[in-house]
């Protein structure tokens, strides 16, 4: 199944998911008018402050299964697609009640009135739907696509976390010749040990789609 990973240890909180997102979620998708629109698109997924400075954290829907939200909801405007492994909300069918948000594990769930509701001036859910039309075309979802520093990759979640697991123990290792290397090299033969490891890992995570 693929899905959307995070690597918050990677963060900067540039967002520009969070504007991609907006953007692709937008009527126009056109990133000069989409602010203009009325009501606002909003964004799907948000970065948020870290424990300490200069961290931060892309917080994003997890698709749950079985997915607390769809349990709770009334109306049935959140429903699974199966085939694409995600939970998505129906706008016109959603009446705001915020019992998803209630429920919600993650805290992913806002309220703003949407295009696509049944009044665009009362508040319905919103939350991430994996960009379904973007994978459906063979594309990867807007936060992936716009991430330059790997915080959010797209692909098989198997080998997601195969490869984040390799890269975790590539920089312990890393880091345990470093310490060796101080006690019989100096500083520009670890940091040359470093950066070779640096470039071993980037070359062993899932390019293109699987990213």
């Amino acid at each position: 199944m693929q899905s959307v990973f995070v690597n918050p240890e990677l963060c900067i909180g540039c967002r520009q998911c969070e504007i991609a997102c907006a953007v692709e979620h937008s009527t126009s998708q056109d990133p000069a008018a989409a602010f203009l629109e009325r009501p606002v698109p909003r964004k799907r997924v948000h970065v948020e402050p870290g424990p300490t400075a200069a961290t931060a954290f892309p917080n994003r829907c997890r698709h749950c299964d079985p997915a607390p939200c769809q349990q709770v909801c009334p109306t049935g405007a959140i429903t699974r697609d199966d085939g694409l492994g995600i939970v998505v909300v129906d706008a016109g069918r959603c009446i705001g009640c915020a019992m998803c948000a209630v429920v919600c594990p993650f805290a992913v769930i806002t309220f703003h009135p949407l295009a696509g509701g049944a009044d665009d001036r009362v508040a319905v859910a919103v939350k991430c739907d994996g960009c379904r039309a973007r994978v459906e075309r063979g594309e990867i979802p807007a936060c992936a696509e716009s991430c330059k520093v790997g915080a959010l990759v797209f692909g098989d979640v198997n080998d997601l976390v195969r490869a984040d697991r390799l890269r975790a123990s590539g920089v312990a290792l890393a880091e345990a010749g470093a310490d060796s290397a101080r006690s019989t090299a100096g500083p520009v033969s670890t940091w040359r040990a470093l950066e070779q490891a640096t470039r071993d890992l980037a070359h062993q995570a899932p390019q293109g789609g699987a990213r």
